[in-house]
């Protein structure tokens, strides 16, 4: 016999607006209420309409993720960490995902208005790593789409829920070290400039410098957008400026420049030490291990989900803004203790 929610409710001793708001994670439903509706539930084997849902919610249970190709290309670790911790809160939830694999250049408006033309295919939708005048964002805020951005907007902040990390600290923090163990003509590869995180990590190197007092040098400032591949022509630029200490956008592009330093022969951190961000599976993987800010990416995903689908089932009124700490992890490629 096929059960419905009246049949559940009556079987739990609840009403069937109840049993409802069990099976959407509502939150106005005591714990003691909640588990014995969920006992029901799956003594009876119970599997709710999933169509029939839909049209009394208007809810997909869908959200979509955002990641733009450019950017994806290039960082074989970071999306996939990322992806797992949306994929942790979706699970827990009940929610599936449809993930956007985003274009460039003239496909990019194009893809866009796929994007808007297609919402009702999800719920809201979380955007990774947006250029900082991505046209999607302003025409989701105009349509009262639900997003969630994994950085921070360098528009609409006030209007715009986001996930990050202190990127300005993060990075003063790794050229703060630097300094402390005596370095002074201190290289940065960039992330992309075009990408509010590799602003404020530009930022960051920045304003260590100015406190320490030691002039800023636009000679020792490369942009690496985040690549291996730019990371590794970026160190070959910096090694004919005489840098003595290197700190990358990224740890991609920080592995480019532990190749490029390799092939001229550079003691590291004799010669020049080298500090990444990120802290991805490959600051293990080569000699010397780098030192690194690493930050809660998997966290940094799950949390971002956590807030779209409070978001998404009118839990949240105001935009939300979460900042997740970083920590300095040194390993050889740097030198010396933690000062």
């Amino acid at each position: 016999m096929s059960l419905n929610l009246e049949d559940i409710a009556r079987l739990a001793g609840v009403s069937r607006s109840t049993v409802s708001r069990v099976i959407n994670h509502h939150p106005n439903v005591s714990d003691a209420t909640r588990q014995k509706v969920l006992q029901i539930i799956e003594e009876q084997n119970f599997r709710p309409n999933l169509a029939a849902r839909t049209l009394v919610t208007q809810r997909t249970r869908v959200i979509g993720i955002l990641i733009p190709h450019a950017v994806a290309v290039f960082t074989p670790y970071y999306f996939p960490t990322l992806l797992q911790g949306i994929g942790d809160t979706t699970h827990e939830r009940d929610y599936a995902t449809l993930l956007w694999w985003g274009q460039s250049g003239a496909e990019e408006e194009r893809f866009t208005r796929r994007i808007l033309q297609q919402n009702r295919l999800m719920d809201g939708l979380i955007i990774a790593s947006a250029t900082v005048d991505d046209p999607l964002i302003p025409r989701m805020l105009q349509m009262k789409i639900p997003f969630v951005m994994v950085e921070r907007p360098l528009y609409f902040a006030d209007q715009i829920s986001y996930v990050t990390i202190d990127n300005v600290q993060g990075a003063k923090m790794a050229v703060d070290h630097l300094i402390k163990l005596g370095r002074r003509r201190i290289g940065h590869l960039t992330g992309s400039l075009n990408n509010v995180d590799g602003q404020d990590r530009l930022t960051g190197y920045r304003l260590a410098l100015q406190e320490h007092g030691i002039p800023f040098n636009p000679d020792y400032v490369v942009e690496a957008q985040f690549t291996r591949k730019a990371g590794y022509t970026g160190m070959k630029e910096l090694l004919q400026r005489d840098v003595d200490a290197v700190f990358a956008g990224n740890d991609d592009a920080a592995v480019g420049a532990l190749q490029a330093m390799h092939e001229a022969n550079v003691c590291i951190p004799e010669d020049i030490a080298l500090v990444g961000f990120d802290d991805l599976p490959t600051a293990l993987d080569f000699t010397p291990q780098l030192t690194t800010i690493h930050q809660p990416i998997r966290e940094k995903g799950a949390t971002a989900t956590s807030v779209l689908l409070d978001i998404i089932e009118g839990m949240v009124e105001a935009p939300r803004h979460v900042l997740l700490p970083t920590e300095l992890v040194i390993r050889e490629s740097c030198g010396g203790p933690q000062a």
